[in-house]
């Protein structure tokens, strides 16, 4: 994917955040545009700024974690634009609470979401995009895939699965050499509302003191280092370099260095961090 003129993107989660200025800086290159979310007011918002770049643009209610409905709307891009060169799976949610007490209601919603909203949609656009002759698929981890926090756990979980999910894709699609690529994105603090919309378990109100909006605003506030169309730009550059992974952030990159200098001794580190910012 050297460039995206007259290709067709679908993304996932693109009524705000990094899905909506992927949506508009793929259109600002002439990319024609399949988006979906849950939040159909936010959906059209982007779907109507990306039209007024003089592409073509669809958009769907969808649930991530419905795979007939993923089918369905994969088949649905094709017969609108007819062909699809490449599936950005990012929509994603976050979920505060400790491993020991997080209902499985929770853990299964975060897992249906992250981790299986990535294996569906990927599988539901890789054979279009093969007939494609030429695509890309984009799946979205995290800086928590590549080091994990406590209260984060199922998070982690999540992102850690995507991360070899999409690696081990990587390879496979080098062995086929059929003309499609995957890149495993890892975001570190990007300005969206994840952190305020994020689910939190009733245990983090023991561990926090009662404190879990203020915990929830020094999240937010970690999470605010890399713009979102900052965030889009890199990623696309990484898919025009067919890169394997992308660190996005000065942050993620600073991470990812420490974590594997350190290896595991960096678990203590953060746990002090972590300790001091719940109780602080």
């Amino acid at each position: 994917m050297k460039n995206f003129k007259n290709k067709v993107a679908a993304i996932t989660g693109a009524a705000s955040g990094m899905g909506r200025t992927l949506a508009l800086e793929l259109a600002s290159r002439g990319c024609h545009l399949a988006l979906s979310d849950v939040n159909e007011a936010g959906l059209a918002e982007t779907a109507q700024m990306a039209g007024k770049l003089g592409v073509k643009v669809t958009v769907i209610k969808l649930n991530v974690a419905d795979r007939d409905a993923m089918n369905a709307w994969a088949d649905q891009v094709v017969l609108d634009h007819g062909k699809v060169n490449m599936i950005f799976n990012n929509a994603g949610v976050a979920l505060g609470a400790f491993i020991e007490t997080v209902t499985p209601a929770h853990f299964e919603w975060i897992m249906d979401i992250n981790f299986w909203g990535v294996v569906w949609g990927t599988q539901a656009f890789l054979p279009h995009i093969k007939k494609a002759g030429e695509g890309h698929i984009i799946n979205t981890s995290s800086l928590f895939g590549l080091m994990s926090v406590p209260t984060q756990g199922c998070y982690n979980a999540s992102k850690f699965a995507v991360r070899g999910f999409t690696e081990a894709l990587r390879q496979e699609l080098d062995m086929a050499q059929c003309g499609v690529s995957a890149t495993c994105v890892h975001p570190g603090g990007i300005r969206t509302n994840i952190a305020k919309a994020a689910v939190m378990d009733k245990s983090m109100d023991k561990a926090t003191g009662g404190k879990t909006e203020q915990a929830r605003a020094k999240f937010d506030k970690m999470l605010n280092l890399t713009t979102a169309e900052s965030a889009a730009r890199q990623i696309l550059s990484a898919v025009e370099g067919n890169k394997r992974r992308v660190l996005v952030g000065a942050d993620a990159k600073f991470l990812d260095k420490l974590v594997r200098i350190l290896g595991s001794w960096y678990q203590p580190v953060v746990t002090l961090f972590a300790k001091k910012g719940m109780l602080g």
